[in-house]
């Protein structure tokens, strides 16, 4: 479903083409240089905005001023439940491998976690900046779905992630997670690459199985 972000941008570019091609169809015609500055200035001004959620916040020097952390593409974690976690009869207690893809532009952001029993989609997410410096935290809720081999045992659930981020680009980053099944645990990310596609759900699921390949050898 397309985020608020998406709805936004999309309406800001259907309204500064309409208000271009308004100006012809209604014969308004500035004959002034100026004057036909002036007139599409609403125009320019929405594109830039498009343009500078999607891609120009990202440009080095840009990225310096907002400070805004990227952390699009793809990230390889590890989750660690704590011991006092609720986990049903043959459940993973850890450590859990998995992967993070984040879909990101300035004012909106995507996380989707996949490992080889479930896959969870956020819901809703914040960054909040520490004053005077450079640590972020994101906050967001997630919804989880299993893959239907593990429903019985790991049923649908809802949760929240904390992550604490140091830096512009970091390449790790650490944070904890709790669910409304009562499990709690830590969180380490290792960034992979920007690209953030399907094909890291195919990556985690050809670790399980070499991994059930050596627990079966031993």
């Amino acid at each position: 479903m397309p985020s608020h972000a998406q709805f936004a941008r999309w309406g800001a570019t259907v309204l500064s083409i309409a208000y271009a091609i308004a100006l012809y169809a209604t014969g308004v015609h500035p004959q002034t240089g100026v004057g036909k500055a002036i007139s599409y200035v609403p125009t320019v001004i929405s594109l830039a905005v498009v343009a500078f959620d999607k891609w120009l916040w990202r440009i080095p020097g840009i990225h310096r001023l907002v400070g805004r952390p990227r952390l699009d593409g793809t990230w390889k974690a590890t989750l660690r439940p704590t011991l006092e976690s609720r986990i049903p009869e043959g459940g993973n207690r850890g450590p859990i491998n998995a992967y993070v893809m984040i879909e990101q532009t300035y004012w909106s952001i995507s996380i989707t976690l996949i490992t080889v029993e479930s896959m969870s989609h956020s819901r809703g997410a914040v960054f909040n900046k520490i004053a005077d410096g450079d640590r972020n935290y994101l906050s967001f809720v997630y919804g989880n779905r299993p893959r239907q081999e593990h429903a019985l045992r790991s049923p649908p659930h809802i949760g929240a992630v904390e992550w604490a981020i140091a830096g512009r680009t970091p390449q790790e980053i650490s944070g904890h997670y709790w669910t409304d099944r009562l499990t709690t645990g830590d969180m380490q990310l290792q960034f992979v690459g920007r690209a953030s596609d399907h094909e890291s759900f195919r990556a985690a699921h050809s670790e399980y199985l070499r991994s059930k390949k050596k627990s079966s050898a031993r």
